[in-house]
């Protein structure tokens, strides 16, 4: 079944695909979990994904980012197929689940600067405005007061935030999201949502997310899936506001929710207290 990119308005016909999926499919034990899948994103689009269990979306967002290889078909990035794609420091991935060694000798912020370096620069040498991105990042994720500790320490939830700075730090033409907020207390979850609404309205910024979150699917993304594939459903949204950030990188828009948080935590403790 082919996805026809929705809307299909003049708007989105100006920029050029970020992802191209054609005739893909994946089996895993004789059992099909992806048939005859083709859509495409598109730069400044924001694609929701959502399903039931087993419906392919974690398995279908591994093979873009060329964890798993298809069994049919074909994907490109950025005009080139994957099997030889490069710049993967374009593309920002979090996983649901990260399995590591809990052992590995890594601190918080050794894990977040890593984002910084793609495959093919895992030696890059860190400067100065490296490590202000890595606190930036830590600070909006609300983990700077972790930053010393091992990964393998953390509970789920800190672990997950800590992949979300991750994935953010390299500020990203294309972001990949999977269940990213899973095990992150509310306020963060609203505060997240804030700001990658806001890369997406007011910098070049691609998301492709799977979300439980339905409701905040819809209230951004509309009611209506623009289409589906077996039980797998697209919603669909493309920005083409007006450029009207003075800045346009990531650190400025860490900062932006680094404030906010800030601000709604003493907009709390003034409300905790008694007169």
């Amino acid at each position: 079944m082919a996805i026809t990119h929705l809307p299909a308005d003049s708007a989105a016909a100006c920029h050029q695909e970020i992802i191209s999926v054609h005739n893909l499919s994946f089996s895993y034990q004789q059992q099909q979990v992806i048939s005859g899948l083709s859509f495409s994103v598109k730069e400044r689009d924001f694609i929701g994904l959502i399903g039931t269990n087993g419906a392919g979306k974690t398995t279908l967002l591994r093979m873009i980012v060329g964890l798993l290889k298809p069994t049919g078909g074909e994907i490109r990035l950025f005009g080139q197929d994957a099997s030889k794609f490069k710049a993967w420091e374009r593309i920002g991935y979090v996983p649901q689940k990260n399995a590591f060694n809990p052992l590995f000798p890594a601190t918080v912020r050794e894990v977040v600067l890593s984002g910084l370096t793609g495959r093919s620069k895992l030696f890059r040498r860190l400067g100065k405005e490296d490590y202000q991105k890595a606190e930036d990042a830590l600070l909006a994720m609300g983990i700077n007061d972790l930053k010393d500790k091992r990964i393998g320490e953390l509970s789920g939830g800190q672990q997950q935030r800590v992949f979300l700075a991750r994935a953010l730090i390299n500020s990203p033409t294309l972001l990949i999201l999977d269940e990213p907020t899973v095990g992150i207390d509310t306020e963060t979850q609203e505060s997240f949502f804030h700001m990658i609404k806001h890369m997406h309205q007011h910098h070049q910024m691609t998301f492709l997310m799977v979300s439980h979150d339905l409701d905040m699917i819809r209230s951004y993304l509309g009611e209506k899936p623009a289409a589906q594939n077996g039980k797998l459903k697209f919603h669909i949204k493309h920005s083409h506001e007006t450029q009207d950030c003075v800045e346009t990188n990531l650190a400025h828009s860490l900062k932006g929710l680094r404030e906010q948080m800030e601000s709604r935590k003493e907009v709390v403790r003034i409300g905790d207290r008694n007169y």
